[in-house]
Protein backbone atom coordinates (compact mmCIF):
# COMPACT_ATOMS: atom_id res chain seq x y z
CA UNK A 1 0.00 0.00 0.00
CA UNK A 2 2.97 2.19 -0.12
CA UNK A 3 1.51 3.83 -3.65
CA UNK A 4 -1.31 4.78 -1.27
CA UNK A 5 -0.14 7.18 0.73
CA UNK A 6 -2.18 10.55 -0.22
CA UNK A 7 -4.74 10.35 1.97
CA UNK A 8 -1.84 11.14 5.19
CA UNK A 9 -3.14 13.75 6.95
CA UNK A 10 0.07 14.03 9.39
CA UNK A 11 0.77 18.11 8.56
CA UNK A 12 -3.29 19.06 9.63
CA UNK A 13 -4.11 20.86 12.34
CA UNK A 14 -7.81 19.87 12.69
CA UNK A 15 -8.18 18.24 15.97
CA UNK A 16 -8.82 14.73 15.71
CA UNK A 17 -12.39 14.30 15.96
CA UNK A 18 -13.59 10.50 18.00
CA UNK A 19 -16.12 8.63 14.63
CA UNK A 20 -19.33 7.07 15.48
CA UNK A 21 -20.34 3.86 13.48
CA UNK A 22 -22.21 5.39 12.09
CA UNK A 23 -20.48 8.68 10.30
CA UNK A 24 -16.97 9.03 10.68
CA UNK A 25 -15.34 12.71 10.99
CA UNK A 26 -13.92 13.86 8.03
CA UNK A 27 -10.53 15.29 7.26
CA UNK A 28 -9.78 16.46 3.98
CA UNK A 29 -10.69 13.64 1.79
CA UNK A 30 -10.43 10.53 4.50
CA UNK A 31 -12.04 10.03 7.50
CA UNK A 32 -10.31 10.52 10.79
CA UNK A 33 -10.94 8.06 13.60
CA UNK A 34 -9.52 8.70 17.28
CA UNK A 35 -8.48 5.30 19.21
CA UNK A 36 -9.11 5.23 22.45
CA UNK A 37 -6.44 5.45 25.33
CA UNK A 38 -7.18 1.65 26.90
CA UNK A 39 -6.82 -0.17 23.21
CA UNK A 40 -7.26 -3.48 24.98
CA UNK A 41 -9.76 -6.58 24.77
CA UNK A 42 -12.39 -4.82 27.14
CA UNK A 43 -13.04 -1.72 24.11
CA UNK A 44 -12.97 -4.70 21.43
CA UNK A 45 -16.93 -4.44 20.31
CA UNK A 46 -16.81 -0.38 20.73
CA UNK A 47 -14.03 -0.26 18.27
CA UNK A 48 -14.73 -2.95 16.08
CA UNK A 49 -18.28 -0.91 15.31
CA UNK A 50 -16.18 2.16 14.75
CA UNK A 51 -13.76 0.60 12.54
CA UNK A 52 -16.21 -0.94 10.12
CA UNK A 53 -18.49 2.33 10.23
CA UNK A 54 -15.09 3.89 8.63
CA UNK A 55 -14.78 1.61 6.26
CA UNK A 56 -17.22 2.89 4.29
CA UNK A 57 -15.31 6.49 3.92
CA UNK A 58 -12.58 4.83 1.73
CA UNK A 59 -9.57 6.77 2.78
CA UNK A 60 -8.92 6.56 6.87
CA UNK A 61 -6.73 8.24 9.04
CA UNK A 62 -5.99 6.80 12.10
CA UNK A 63 -4.85 8.85 15.44
CA UNK A 64 -3.17 6.54 17.93
CA UNK A 65 -1.37 9.45 19.91
CA UNK A 66 -3.29 8.99 22.57
CA UNK A 67 -3.32 4.83 23.42
CA UNK A 68 -1.70 4.31 26.50
CA UNK A 69 -2.26 0.71 26.35
CA UNK A 70 -2.89 -1.57 23.98
CA UNK A 71 -2.65 -4.98 23.27
CA UNK A 72 -2.59 -8.14 20.86
CA UNK A 73 -6.60 -8.22 20.72
CA UNK A 74 -6.39 -4.55 19.49
CA UNK A 75 -3.49 -5.11 16.95
CA UNK A 76 -5.40 -8.53 15.49
CA UNK A 77 -8.34 -5.89 14.80
CA UNK A 78 -6.35 -3.54 13.23
CA UNK A 79 -4.64 -5.33 10.69
CA UNK A 80 -7.65 -7.23 10.03
CA UNK A 81 -9.34 -3.18 9.50
CA UNK A 82 -6.17 -2.42 7.07
CA UNK A 83 -6.29 -5.64 5.23
CA UNK A 84 -10.47 -5.26 4.62
CA UNK A 85 -9.45 -1.83 3.65
CA UNK A 86 -7.31 -2.50 0.90
CA UNK A 87 -9.95 -5.06 -0.54
CA UNK A 88 -12.25 -2.19 -1.34
CA UNK A 89 -9.22 0.20 -2.18
CA UNK A 90 -9.13 2.30 0.50
CA UNK A 91 -6.68 3.74 1.85
CA UNK A 92 -4.78 4.07 5.71
CA UNK A 93 -3.31 7.41 7.06
CA UNK A 94 -1.95 8.02 10.51
CA UNK A 95 -2.24 11.24 12.53
CA UNK A 96 -0.02 10.36 15.13
CA UNK A 97 1.06 7.26 17.26
CA UNK A 98 2.05 6.73 20.98
CA UNK A 99 5.37 5.14 22.00
CA UNK A 100 2.83 2.60 23.55
CA UNK A 101 1.54 1.63 19.95
CA UNK A 102 4.58 1.54 18.27
CA UNK A 103 6.36 -0.38 20.62
CA UNK A 104 3.39 -3.56 20.62
CA UNK A 105 3.18 -3.43 16.80
CA UNK A 106 7.28 -3.03 16.94
CA UNK A 107 7.38 -6.75 18.75
CA UNK A 108 5.04 -8.27 17.25
CA UNK A 109 6.14 -7.45 13.59
CA UNK A 110 2.87 -5.16 12.44
CA UNK A 111 4.54 -1.66 12.14
CA UNK A 112 4.85 -2.30 8.43
CA UNK A 113 1.53 -4.14 7.83
CA UNK A 114 0.08 -1.31 10.01
CA UNK A 115 1.44 1.35 7.89
CA UNK A 116 2.53 3.31 11.21
CA UNK A 117 5.06 6.29 10.41
CA UNK A 118 8.47 5.56 11.22
CA UNK A 119 10.03 6.83 14.35
CA UNK A 120 12.94 8.48 14.87
CA UNK A 121 16.10 6.94 16.56
CA UNK A 122 16.58 8.93 20.63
Amino acid sequence: MAGKQAARQQGTNEPPVKASAAAPAKAGDAARMLLPADCRMAAQAALKAELLGALEAGGIVLDGGQVERVDTAALQLLVLFRRELDARGGTLGWHGTSDALNEAAGLLGLAQLLNLPATALA
